[in-house]
């Protein structure tokens, strides 16, 4: 007889891995369309020279650069494995049985099962019509039980964002004993001046952690390696939960080197912002007809087609034509932001795609006599 799973875990979902496919455009994963530079593969391959030995512990080196780079001290900077390790450590370091944790939806698909797989309950909330966060329900939500509230921003995979108004009003209302993740996987890429800084938020806040990544702008998403921004006890009630020697000496080695070349960084981030500049025109030109929402500006290096309940068959259809998007089945679909060429391919694709095809309405029902 086979050693049983946990009862619990039976029915959560496993977390989406976008699929690879030969010779196909990947823009379903929110990948940069660039690599690594080749300082950055050089620091790579001279850290593998050591591969017997174990890396840094906490990042050490890492983490003084980074409080260099931020202007942060040393001690409010936790690095992981990826910000989404980090997400995992705070939900273990701060939530037990009987507690939850708050999180829009949609969101990242990352919150619900990691509360779940931890044993805590999670409390979704709507995103409001312009498919953002809709603060003031998640206020409501809160409940004497709740230890955590993740702010994604921008969102994923919506690409929308909260403004600095808005936010701060929102932390102020938040009880000191909730603490609220903002997790800004994406910020390197907006250009709002409204949308807020997430670390100046963390550094006047007890209750306030913030959470990047070196996987989108920076280039390495296949390096694995996040930090976190926050108070020196929330830095340290993260680490206690680490994995020992999880972040690798090549992923602290890359980290390192990517942070050497700032404009490098600076070029690959406009390149993108262009680019989705173009996909947004290009969308919403396709889109704009009746019985379809607008495409949402994007704060991020992905747009999000509200379709509803024609997502599946768009990515399928896009797919067939050699364009790998992701669906959220009844939500709508997510387009990362590719080369120029890729996303020429992808608006090729979209514009054969029957959008003016009339949506399916509700089904009469025959009266009965």
């Amino acid at each position: 007889m086979a050693v049983a799973i946990r009862a619990d875990l039976a029915d959560v979902p496993d977390y989406n891995i976008p699929r690879q496919t030969p010779d196909a455009v990947l823009l379903n994963a929110n990948e940069v369309p660039v690599p690594p530079s080749p300082a950055v593969v050089e620091a790579i391959a001279r850290a593998a020279v050591e591969g017997h030995r174990y890396p840094q512990w906490f990042s050490d080196t890492l983490v003084s650069r980074l409080a260099e780079v931020l202007g942060v001290p040393e001690p409010w900077i936790g690095v992981g494995c990826g910000s989404v390790s980090l997400c995992q450590q705070l939900i273990q370091a701060y939530c037990g049985p009987g507690d939850d944790i708050v999180c829009a939806w949609r969101s990242f698909d990352a919150y619900p099962v990691l509360g779940r797989i931890a044993g805590v309950a999670v409390r979704t909330v709507p995103l409001d019509s312009e498919h953002r966060h809709d603060l003031p329900a998640m206020l409501d939500a809160i409940t004497p039980a709740t230890r955590l509230v993740f702010v994604c921003n921008p969102n994923n995979p919506t690409g929308t964002a909260v403004r600095t108004q808005e936010l701060g009003e929102f932390l102020d209302r938040v009880p000191d004993n909730v603490l609220v993740v903002l997790d800004e996987a994406y910020r390197e890429f907006v250009t709002s001046p409204d949308v807020p800084d997430g670390i100046a938020l963390a550094l006047r806040r007890q209750n306030v952690a913030v959470l990047r990544t070196f996987s989108k702008a920076y280039g390495l998403a296949g390096i694995r390696v996040g930090y976190c921004v926050a108070p020196p006890a929330v830095v340290a009630a993260a680490n206690k939960v680490s994995v020992p020697f999880a972040v690798s000496s090549l992923a602290q080695a890359a980290a390192m080197a990517v942070l050497d070349h700032p404009g490098e960084v600076r070029d690959r981030i406009g390149t993108v912002v262009r680019e989705r500049e173009r996909l947004h025109a290009g969308l919403t030109k396709l889109l704009s007809c009746p019985g379809h929402r607008a495409v949402p500006p994007s704060h991020a290096n992905f747009l999000w087609l509200p379709l509803g309940e024609r997502s599946v068959a768009f990515a399928d259809f896009c797919a067939r034509h050699g364009v790998l998007v992701r669906a959220f089945p009844g939500d709508g679909v997510r387009i990362t932001v590719g080369l120029p060429e890729e996303n020429d391919a992808f608006l090729c694709a979209a514009d054969r795609f029957a959008f003016l095809a009339p949506p399916r309405g509700p089904r009469r029902v025959p009266r009965l006599t």
